[in-house]
């Protein structure tokens, strides 16, 4: 017989349907506040005893949890995102009036290295795109770099409108916007906004659609000709949509062939976006809006990574700085 929930089970479930229902949050969210919020109710069943109450709880416990945290091996990185699933755990408590305050606002977040991103040229991202022109792709097994027109768009997409992996992987025939040059994308807590479609863009995705309806006939998926989603996998398997997993392959087996460095992955195009528009001249709250970042801090880290490009290049390149 299942032992009964304990009180931290059953907020921590109460939790997680509101994000679910209210919120709307991403499944990958969901997954993520799952994992985290259940293991500190174990741990909090483990420590105060099954029949505590959520009440009892106290930062001590908190700064605990996170200490042990550290003793199993987890990184400063993963200790921050479980300190923040508990956060908006208990936020989200004391908003419903389960305790009387906030233990959580108590605990400091660990203090994690800034790491800038590597980000490559726009020559190099130019000489990439421009070799995937002609190119017949690299014969790989799967979905890695086979189907030479999809991926050159994917490129593009990634590069030219600065979409996230899991963004370009849910764009819909439906929201490419043709009158517009547009395309309307679903971002973080499935919201959504419009980001501007360019010509390479638009060019290579004309030269793949055929291909793609072409496909999908012969597999007799005809609904999803006009309905289903952009990105198709080589199989034409279920709904046909390619996983934002494969995407990550074919960006790595195609960036690594051209002589780019190993560590680049879909967000190394995104990053390049948001640096290569700003070092040309773009508003950085237009890039802001273009990157879907809800805080214009986060967009501030590629002045941060433009002036280190700038330093480099002086201590490179002036006289005195030799």
């Amino acid at each position: 017989m299942k032992p009964a929930a304990t009180e931290f089970e059953a907020l921590g479930e109460q939790f997680l349907a509101m994000l679910q229902n209210e919120r709307n949050a991403s499944a990958h969210t969901i997954r993520a506040y799952r994992r985290e919020v259940h293991d500190f109710a174990v741990y909090l069943s483990e420590t105060l005893g099954p029949d505590a109450r959520i009440a009892t709880v106290e930062h001590l416990h908190i700064r605990a949890y996170l200490g042990q945290l550290y003793e199993r091996g987890l990184t400063k990185a993963s200790a921050a995102r479980a300190l923040a699933a508990v956060r908006s755990w208990f936020r989200w408590l004391a908003k419903e009036h389960k305790i009387a305050q906030n233990p959580a606002v108590l605990v400091s977040t660990p203090k994690l290295p800034q790491h800038l991103p590597r980000v490559p040229s726009m020559e190099q991202v130019n000489s990439l795109l421009n070799s995937m022109e002609t190119s017949e792709g690299v014969a790989t097994k799967n979905d890695a770099a086979a189907w030479p027109e999809r991926d050159r768009m994917i490129f593009e997409l990634l590069y030219g409108c600065g979409i996230r992996n899991s963004e370009l992987v849910g764009i819909d025939m439906p929201d490419i916007q043709w009158k517009n040059d547009a395309i309307l994308v679903k971002g973080k807590g499935r919201k959504q906004r419009y980001v501007p479609l360019g010509d390479e863009a638009a060019m290579a995705m004309r030269a793949y659609l055929p291909l793609r309806e072409s496909r999908l006939r012969a597999a007799g998926k005809l609904t999803l000709v006009a309905e289903g989603p952009l990105i198709a996998n080589l199989q034409m398997r279920g709904t046909t949509r390619l996983s934002t997993r494969s995407v990550g392959r074919i960006v790595k087996t195609i960036a690594l062939s051209r002589g780019l460095a190993a560590d680049v992955h879909p967000h190394t195009l995104r990053h390049a976006f948001g640096t290569h528009m700003l070092e040309e001249g773009a508003d950085l709250r237009a890039i802001q809006e273009m990157l879907g970042h809800e805080r214009l801090s986060t967009t501030q880290r590629y002045t941060q990574l433009t002036a280190n490009q700038v330093q480099r290049v002086y201590d490179e390149t002036h006289p005195r700085a030799r």
